[in-house]
């Protein structure tokens, strides 16, 4: 299936390594013109010369921590000034710590609000004019399973994720007279370096693979290949959905 992104302008934030990577490799694939960014220049340089092997002249690496306002500034406009207006956006972090509700203080959870919901915020309200303007955009955050059905020890993962629900369904009925689509992904457990480093400190989070219908984790390819489509021109009649990609793990409807 032609997913009609070719050439398009996608930044895909947090995406050295990981679901991030995942997505963005896979948007390159299809033609698009992709602005990665994060904060380990390694893995980052490594993520690009393999995206330069795939399409040469389509890949833009940053050093960005997204945290940072003034680095989400300096990112948006590099990637602007190089490939030009950014018609495809995809929000994505790296996960907070795990623990009790004790364990996290008051500044733990404003870094926490900081780095899972005012990002996109802040990313989104500068992309979206341009995308306005032109009658054409792609807005997807990546969020977790969580905010539908909460999982344990992460509890500040469950409770800040859930906000970019509302965000994402009210923002898609704002701009959807324009050509702007805003969706939400969750992926479940998924095989990445985070789940490989949970496990490793708590063996029982394997466990879950027997509350997982299909009984195995995903892939990172599997959750970008649906990533992939919800930013195409294909999808073009869905916005404000939540698509979970979790294998069936999700017990409610």
């Amino acid at each position: 299936m032609d997913l009609g992104i070719k050439n398009k302008v996608a930044l895909v934030l947090a995406s050295s390594k990981g679901l991030g990577k995942a997505v963005a490799i896979e948007l390159i694939k299809e033609g698009a013109k992709v602005i990665i960014c994060g904060t380990d220049a390694d893995a980052l340089a490594a993520t690009e010369a393999e995206m330069q092997a795939i399409a040469p002249n389509n890949v833009l690496a940053l050093i960005c921590d997204i945290t940072d306002e003034t680095q989400r500034k300096i990112l948006v406009d590099e990637s602007v000034n190089t490939f030009g207006n950014i018609e495809i956006l995809v929000t994505n972090t790296g996960g907070p710590a795990a623990g009790p509700f004790e364990q996290f203080n008051l500044a733990d959870w404003k870094h926490i609000y900081n780095l899972l919901f005012l990002s996109a915020v802040d990313v989104i309200q500068q992309v979206l004019p341009s995308m306005k303007a032109n009658g054409f955009g792609r807005i997807l955050t990546i969020t977790s399973v969580a905010v539908k059905q909460p999982a344990d020890n992460l509890i500040s993962s469950n409770a800040v994720r859930t906000s970019l629900l509302g965000l994402v369904k009210s923002l898609s009925n704002e701009v959807a007279p324009f050509g702007i689509t805003v969706n939400n992904i969750m992926p479940g457990y998924t095989s990445t370096n985070r789940l490989e480093n949970l496990i490793e400190k708590n063996p029982k989070v394997n466990d879950v693979k027997e509350s997982i219908p299909m009984k195995r984790f995903g892939t990172t390819d599997e959750f970008a290949a649906a990533a992939a489509f919800l930013v195409s021109a294909r999808a073009s009649y869905i916005t404000g959905q939540s698509l979970a990609v979790d294998g069936g793990w999700i017990k409610g409807s």
